[in-house]
C-alpha cells in the first residue's frame, strides 16, 4: 500500500477552499482525510445555518498560551500567524492517516505551507483562486459577516500572498464548485507517481538491477 500524500492547500481568504475541501470528502470519502488545525481566533457562525463554528471539527480552538505550551512540546507540524492570531497543524492525527494510505489535506495560509514544503519535500503544494481579484473583493464582501476594515485587512494579505504563489506545485482557479473539486481530486492523484514519492519502489528496481551481470 503506497504511502498517502501530504497536500497542502492555500488561496486567498474567500476563495473557496472550505467549499472545495467538503466537496471532495463527500466526492471521495474513502480517498482523503482532513487535518483539523489548531487556532487562537474566535469561533464564526456561518451565515447560513446560523450554527458556530464546532471545537475538534472545524477547528481546535486554543488560547494563546495553551497555544504557546504546544509549541513548546513540538506538537505542531507548523504553526504561523495570519491576522493576529495562531494557526498550527497537530502532528499526530497526520502521521496517521498518511501511513494508512489516505491522503491528508492541511488548508493552511501561505508561511505554513512553505514551511511544510521545507521539512517535508513531497508535500504537494496546491493554491487556489478566485478567476480574477474582483470576484475575490466581491466574494468577501457578500459573506456579510466581515466588517469594511476586516476586508480591507484581507484585501492587503492577499496582495502579500499572490507574492508568494509561483512558489507552490499548482494553481488551482475555483470557478466551478464541482470542476474544481474534480481538477484538485486529478492532482493528487497524479502526485502519487512522482519519483520524490516513489523512493521505496525506486530502491527496490536499483536493488534487482544490480542483481544482473553483464560483465
Amino acid at each position: 500500500m503506497k504511502r498517502g500524500v501530504l497536500t497542502v492547500l492555500s488561496g486567498f481568504s474567500g476563495s473557496g477552499k472550505g467549499t472545495i475541501i467538503k466537496k471532495l470528502l463527500s466526492v471521495h470519502p474513502d480517498t482523503y482525510a482532513l487535518s483539523v488545525s489548531a487556532t487562537t481566533r474566535q469561533k464564526r457562525m456561518n451565515e447560513k445555518t446560523g450554527v458556530f463554528e464546532q471545537d475538534g471539527v472545524d477547528y481546535f480552538f486554543l488560547t494563546k498560551e495553551e497555544f504557546e505550551k504546544r509549541i513548546v512540546e513540538d506538537r505542531f507540524i507548523e504553526y504561523a500567524t495570519y491576522n493576529e492570531n495562531y494557526y498550527g497543524t497537530p502532528k499526530d492525527y497526520v502521521f496517521e492517516c498518511l501511513d494508512k494510505g489516505l491522503d491528508v489535506i492541511l488548508e493552511i495560509e501561505v508561511q505554513g505551507a512553505l514551511q511544510i514544503k521545507e521539512k517535508f519535500p513531497d508535500a504537494l503544494l496546491i493554491f487556489m483562486t478566485p478567476p480574477d481579484a474582483e470576484t475575490l473583493y466581491q466574494r468577501l464582501i457578500g459573506r456579510g459577516t466581515e466588517t469594511e476594515d476586516v476586508v480591507r485587512r484581507r484585501m492587503k494579505t492577499a496582495i502579500f500572498e499572490s507574492s508568494l504563489m509561483d512558489r507552490y506545485d499548482y494553481v488551482l482557479v475555483n470557478d466551478t464548485i464541482d470542476e474544481c473539486a474534480e481538477k484538485m481530486h486529478q492532482m493528487v492523484t497524479l502526485a502519487h507517481d512522482r519519483a520524490v514519492c516513489s523512493t521505496k519502489l525506486i530502491d527496490e528496481i536499483k536493488k534487482q538491477l544490480n542483481t544482473f551481470s553483464f560483465d
